[in-house]
């Protein structure tokens, strides 16, 4: 019990400090001292830095994964015939985030803004390992995603992608200013789940909009004769 609590002490001072301040500015003493631990524990259980930072990760996204999974056989069961609809799928990765126990209130906030900083910092031992252990359900989903888009291509479903992570990622991991700002401006309680079930049509339709993409022609400066 006594090596439990070392190690979620530290798995919850890092998670904290590296939400904070990043993953580079992070030392592991100013883990150690927030843990209240020595650096011996931290060497004893996780090994190294690295190591850490995936043991952080990895105590949301196991159990995501599992949740994820089992809300991907549950779809597929349900629509037997026609394929999920984009509407659906996105709910059941956002509803599997959502509905996950968490050990604080800010718990989906914390883990969003680490997934940011795993593509925004330089972190490609974190992208590595991800892409590693998390293959399965990551590729689930993005066959899920390529039947519920036929109409993109592989390049403009790409970019979608990568604009709906992004939105995912400042919405969710802002998700208590946010709510403060919508409590002080209009007096209005909201819970991340209702963030959350807004957030998904907003994808949904940004998904599927029509192609429309063409690049701005550059300015004719020339001097006119």
């Amino acid at each position: 019990m006594a090596q439990l609590n070392t190690v979620d002490r530290i798995l919850d001072a890092a998670e904290e400090l590296f939400a904070e301040r990043g993953f580079s500015e992070t030392s592991l003493r100013m883990i150690t001292s927030k843990a209240r631990v020595n650096l011996a524990a931290v060497n004893y259980h996780f090994g190294s830095k690295n190591a850490l930072i995936h043991a952080v990760f990895a105590r949301f996204l196991t159990p995501f994964s599992a949740t994820l999974q089992h809300a991907f056989d549950e779809l597929e069961a349900w629509c037997e015939v026609d394929p999920p609809t984009l509407d659906q799928i996105l709910w059941a990765l956002t509803e599997s985030a959502v509905r996950m126990p968490q050990r604080n209130e800010r718990g989906i906030s914390i883990f969003m803004r680490l997934l940011g900083l795993a593509y925004t910092q330089s972190q490609g031992h974190l992208r590595k390992f991800l892409e590693q252990e998390y293959s399965e359900p990551f590729s689930r989903f993005m066959s899920l995603l390529k039947d519920a888009t036929p109409q993109l291509s592989a390049v403009d479903r790409y970019w979608r992608i990568q604009f709906m992570l992004g939105a995912t990622a400042f919405t969710m991991s802002s998700s208590e200013a946010l709510q403060d700002i919508l409590r002080n401006k209009l007096g209005v309680e909201t819970t991340v789940q209702e963030i959350a079930a807004r957030l998904v049509p907003f994808l949904a339709a940004g998904m599927q909009a029509p192609d429309t993409f063409q690049i701005p022609s550059a300015p004719d400066n020339s001097p006119v004769a």
